[in-house]
């Protein structure tokens, strides 16, 4: 058997369906880019990690006893409170500083876990 093309004119390996070429999917039948799923995967990942960020920096700023006067400070504790509003006082410990890394940490960790979770199965399919 040789790897010459039995049909001249037409190429050999796999081509990509498209609406205008001849063996496309048909009129009706969407066109299914393989791409899509991964862009939806690294849009999640990107809104995870950015979530999980700014808890992360809450903790910090926090931990560091940064100025809660600057507006810079003001915005990043208001988004971190947004963001585990449901998660508020499930530890109520003395140690104020434990409390913050535990009620923002969290779910900083569960942002990360879930959407990396998700990310991976739109990648897989």
């Amino acid at each position: 058997m040789s790897n010459t093309d039995p049909v001249s004119g037409y190429p050999a390996y796999q081509q990509p369906p498209t609406p205008d070429h001849p063996y496309g999917p048909g009129p009706g039948r969407p066109v299914r880019r393989p791409d899509t799923g991964r862009r939806a995967a690294l849009t999640i990942c990107t809104i995870a990690d950015t979530a999980a960020g700014l808890l992360g920096l809450w903790i910090l700023l926090y931990l560091l006893d940064a100025n809660r006067a600057n507006i810079f400070v003001q915005f990043v504790h208001s988004m971190a409170d947004l963001l585990a509003w449901w998660s508020q006082d499930i530890f109520t410990m003395d140690t104020e500083g434990l409390r913050v890394i535990l009620n923002y940490g969290l779910p900083a960790v569960l942002y990360l876990l879930i959407g990396h979770g998700i990310a991976a199965r739109l990648n897989r399919a």
